[in-house]
């Protein structure tokens, strides 16, 4: 593999990610790599390993000929154009969870040091001033922490605010009632609820166009004079320059702030006022935090080099909530029924039908959606396919998808069938997977029932359901020299027809298909490769 897929990485990544790359690809460390050298490069890399400093605009998108899978060591992508890497079929992952506890204590933290006035004391008793009575502070027990959005990092925060005796407030339409209860936090309807009522205000958003200025002069102007404005999350989310009006002016008590619209900064007039804290970007910057998105980054970007889906894809369809890696396991076993149904079809359809049974059926299938079709499409295009370019390109051929879900009925604990609608020929395929390492199964093919496990190279027949017919396969296979790895024979009724699936282990020529329509009673067989 390490003579063909290379990953560059021009930022500090942790050394356990670096190595875990060098198994498998060739990895060049270039870091601070100026933006016009990145352009010059990036066409003779496969992997992009970065941080926030990195700037993967769409003119770098354009020059990555190669470019497979772009991964970010770290949660927040807005240093990536999606847009673009998603129209070029690039995968872009990041590492949502390796900071969130990081990034956590470091709200609480800064709320803390802000609330307590910590810096300013430290700082003027450090150069001889014992001044006790000028940085009273309050105390944040019994106080409203507000928060706008309730992900990984704000729960974390409400935690530990709620053991610190605070109550908690916050806004997040994507939060359930019951998760919220569960957590013991109170839902607020609207942002202008969490400004209005909270003493300290916590912002867990991420950046985009609909959050850039979120908090401007309108919103502060909501706040309690009283009330403290702390943002860990992401420069841009707030106006920085109301803000520092609102402080200088009493509107509110205080900010505390790790993260700023430009950065590096150490030029702001924020900086100037007493009522704030700042720390220059320091929410990830643990130890702990910059080995775990290290590696998380690394391990995503290995996985799509693979060919694989990583778990935590942004413009790929990845399995989430329940269930998330239970349905996974189905992906390479559609893909292949998807392979399987082309070469089975004489005439493709216009419309792809999967139908989900059992277990599968109970949770988010968008992923085996996007790894049937990918099978389907496999000989149709020339373009390399993968999970963010396939939906696209079978939109611009016209292949439409439907599908459904059936959770009881099946006679299997679950089942996937995939039809062609509009096809002629064997237009309909199905699989499994079965026992405790879940292997495939091929159940359905032809319009017969089957049991045999999915192979590189395979053989359909259909035949006369009448004596020899078995013995003929297998005579006229070996005369060709080609060994039979399995078979399953599948049948209607009694006398009328019949059907096998065969694994070989050598290559069906047409020149042995046309040997076995010769022979009376055999009236289709159809050689697939499964690669």
């Amino acid at each position: 593999m390490s003579d063909n897929l290379k990953v560059l990485i021009p930022e500090k990544l942790a050394d356990p990610g670096i190595k875990l790359l060098e198994k498998d690809f060739d990895v060049d460390v270039k870091l601070r790599l100026p933006p016009e050298e990145l352009l010059d490069v990036i066409g003779g890399y496969d992997g992009l390993i970065i941080r926030s400093a990195t700037q993967v605009t769409a003119e770098v998108i354009e020059k990555a000929d190669r470019l497979k899978a772009i991964g970010r060591a770290g949660i927040g992508v807005d240093n990536i154009d999606i847009e673009a890497a998603s129209k070029k079929g690039i995968l872009v992952a990041n590492a949502p969870e390796s900071n969130t506890v990081a990034a956590a204590e470091h709200t609480l933290g800064m709320m803390l040091a802000v609330a307590r006035r910590i810096p300013i004391a430290d700082a003027t008793l450090k150069k001889g001033e014992w001044n006790r009575s000028a940085y009273k502070g309050v105390e944040v027990a019994e106080k409203t922490l507000g928060l706008v959005g309730l992900g990984h990092v704000g729960a974390i925060v409400a935690r530990g605010a709620l053991g610190m005796g605070m109550r908690v407030l916050a806004y997040d339409p994507y939060v359930s009632e019951d998760r919220m209860r569960e957590m013991n936090v109170e839902r607020a309807a609207t942002t202008d609820e969490v400004f209005e009522n909270a003493d300290f205000i916590s912002l867990h958003v991420p950046r985009t166009p609909q959050t850039m200025g979120m908090v401007n002069t309108e919103t502060l102007e909501k706040m309690k004079d009283t009330a403290y404005l702390v943002n860990v999350a992401r420069g841009g989310i707030v106006d920085e320059t109301d803000l520092y009006n609102a402080l200088k002016s009493g509107a509110i008590a205080g900010a505390a702030l790790d993260v700023f619209v430009e950065e590096p900064t150490t030029d702001s007039p924020i900086f100037t006022l007493p009522n704030v804290v700042v720390t220059p970007h320091l929410g990830a910057s643990t130890a702990e935090a910059q080995d775990r998105a290290g590696i998380t980054a690394a391990e995503q970007v290995a996985t799509a080099l693979r060919g694989g889906v990583p778990v935590h894809a942004i413009n790929a369809p990845v399995p989430t909530g329940d269930g998330a890696e239970f349905v996974s396991q189905f992906s390479g076993l559609c893909e292949t029924l998807g392979k399987l149904l082309y070469q089975l079809t004489d005439k493709p359809g216009s419309m792809l039908k999967i139908e989900y049974y059992g277990e599968v059926a109970r949770f988010d299938t968008r992923l085996l959606d996007v790894s049937a079709q990918k099978g389907l499409l496999a000989p149709m295009v020339y373009e390399p396919l993968n999970f963010v370019n396939t939906p696209a390109l079978a939109k611009d051929r016209g292949l439409r998808l439907e599908t459904s879900k059936t959770t009881e009925g099946a006679d299997y604990t679950s089942l996937v069938v995939l039809k062609l609608e509009g096809a002629e020929g064997g237009n309909m395929v199905s699989g499994t997977l079965v026992g405790p390492r879940m292997q495939p199964r091929l159940i359905g093919a032809l319009g017969f029932d089957f049991d045999i496990p999915p192979e590189r190279r395979m053989l359909f027949i259909r035949n006369n359901d009448v004596p020899g017919m078995i013995g003929k396969l297998g005579a006229t296979l070996g005369e060709h020299s080609i060994n039979i790895g399995n078979m399953a024979v599948g049948r209607g009724e009694p006398g009328s027809r019949a059907s096998m699936a065969v694994t070989v282990d050598e290559e069906v020529t047409q020149e042995v298909l046309e040997a076995l329509l010769a022979i009376e009673g055999f009236t289709d067989a159809r050689a697939v490769t499964l690669y």
